[in-house]
């Protein structure tokens, strides 16, 4: 595609979204749109070269309106959070559903030729992700369906979607199975935070407060992989040029469980606290990888920043935000 055709990226105020604008005008692409259901001033990461607007993509009207004119689509927007927040909010996250369909619709209204959708690791069937030893979830491992309840289904029967529009209509689809994105400019408290940045948040809070201890959700021994999120938009980006129409894993594959992660953020804080566990928390499956010999196949792509480097980065930067003056007044006037 010619970089001076339009691009539009949704989901651009959340935190994937706006790295993946950052990286598209990095690249030299000069016709951006940029659509969030937030308010411009709750973005994380805003471009003034970007035609930015606040749109309800629930609706099939601020669909039309965001893909018109647009070559292709990035849909990178959902209502989700970590796992606290899937847990208790199904059907705010099945309604979701909407924002695929009628993007879908739009972009064959107005002929753009390549849409991706953002999917999830949640789509994988929960008898593979039983145990706490796992080699990595391959694609094929999402059918016979059993993914997480909620969210996981939606993200299942959008991919589906996707499939059928490229099969019926002829629109070039691409799914991206994300696994566990995490890096700055992205949430890390109000409760849709996800693991790696609610530990870094709880260990910057542990400190001045004088605690020592941290909360842990469930036993700690569950595992996970984390992909930073500049190796995530790299394999997004690969995704998107290639001829590749089925799901791949973007994730990486280096397996951690919880205490692990807590003890790399420890030693990055150069803290040591006591561990407090709360079995009873949203912990969701007991583990879950990425297996990425499909996209290394396809692509050649595989994650280059590890959990350390990431993490380390990850923490530096909410720290930042956590001692900034203009955070301070806000928690003043709460």
């Amino acid at each position: 595609m010619e970089k001076d055709q339009l691009v539009l990226v949704t989901g651009a105020g959340g935190f994937i979204g706006g790295h993946l604008v950052g990286d598209l005008l990095t690249q030299g692409y000069t016709n951006l749109r940029a659509v969030d259901i937030k308010p411009l001033s709750d973005w994380f990461q805003l471009f003034p070269e970007a035609d930015s607007r606040q749109l309800d993509l629930r609706l099939r009207s601020d669909c039309s309106e965001a893909a018109g004119g647009a070559e292709w689509i990035f849909n990178l927007a959902a209502d989700m959070g970590g796992m606290g927040f899937i847990e208790f909010n199904k059907a705010l996250c099945m309604m979701s559903v909407l924002i695929n369909t009628h993007l879908l619709l739009a972009a064959r209204e107005h002929g753009a030729s390549r849409s991706l959708f953002a999917s999830s690791a949640c789509v994988y069937a929960a008898e593979k992700q039983e145990r706490t030893e796992n080699s990595g979830l391959k694609e094929s491992d999402a059918y016979p369906a059993m993914p997480e309840d909620g969210y996981g289904w939606e993200k299942l029967f959008s991919e589906r979607m996707c499939r059928h529009f490229y099969e019926d209509f002829g629109l070039e689809t691409r799914v991206a199975r994300y696994h566990n994105v995490y890096g700055p400019h992205g949430t890390f408290d109000g409760g849709r935070e996800k693991a790696p940045a609610a530990i870094c948040r709880k260990m910057i809070e542990a400190q001045p407060s004088g605690s020592s201890e941290i909360e842990i959700w469930g036993d700690g021994e569950q595992t996970r992989s984390f992909t930073f999120i500049d190796d995530g938009i790299h394999g997004t980006n690969l995704l998107m040029t290639s001829t590749v129409t089925e799901p791949l894993n973007v994730g990486s594959s280096q397996l951690v469980t919880i205490n692990k992660l807590v003890d790399i953020v420890e030693e990055i804080a150069g803290v040591k606290l006591r561990h407090r566990y709360k079995p009873d928390a949203p912990q969701g499956v007991r583990g879950r990888n990425s297996d990425n010999r499909l996209i290394r196949k396809r692509l050649g792509w595989e994650p280059k920043i590890t959990l350390e480097e990431g993490l380390e980065r990850t923490y530096r930067w909410i720290s930042d935000q956590m001692k900034s003056p203009a955070r301070t007044r806000t928690a003043a006037m709460a």
